[in-house]
């Protein structure tokens, strides 16, 4: 019973919902990148290389062995050099992006953060702690000149 109370408390807070709509648009975006590598940046590549397909590039250790009527005896083995470049290619488009992204939303955040800056909205929390600030400071130079008095 605990256990559901915890999952339940969790669940509330809110943090479950942003995992999920975390987890959705990483889906979304991988297949977005996947097509991208393939569809977009590979084919030229492929050109520019006389026409190599990567996918298919890969370093054979064991031919396939068929028998007299054709029946695979055993599987080829093979490493496939090719798949990992293109992988390793999308995980350079996606960590590029991802940086490009939290750079975007820290400039965001920073603007925001910034109480003399009248273009962005100051969120409430920031807002409150600024005049709070304000207030103690003003409170200070009062203080300042009762005692100099």
């Amino acid at each position: 019973m605990k256990l559901f109370k915890e999952f339940k408390e969790f669940a509330v807070k809110g943090n479950m919902m942003d995992m999920a709509i975390g987890i959705i648009i990483g889906a979304s975006f991988n297949k977005v990148i996947d097509v991208l590598v393939k569809k977009v940046m590979m084919p030229p590549l492929s050109l520019l290389t006389n026409g190599i397909n990567f996918q298919e590039k890969r370093i054979i250790l064991r031919d396939i062995v068929f028998d007299n009527s054709g029946n695979v005896i055993t599987d080829e083995v093979a490493i496939g050099y090719g798949a990992l470049s293109e992988a390793l290619l999308d995980f350079a488009i996606i960590g590029f992006t991802i940086f490009i992204v939290v750079k975007f939303m820290n400039r965001l955040r920073t603007k925001a953060q910034d109480t003399k800056d009248t273009t962005v909205e100051t969120p409430k929390d920031i807002q409150l702690l600024t005049d709070l600030t304000e207030l103690l400071q003003e409170q200070n130079e009062l203080l300042k000149m009762n005692l100099k008095k």
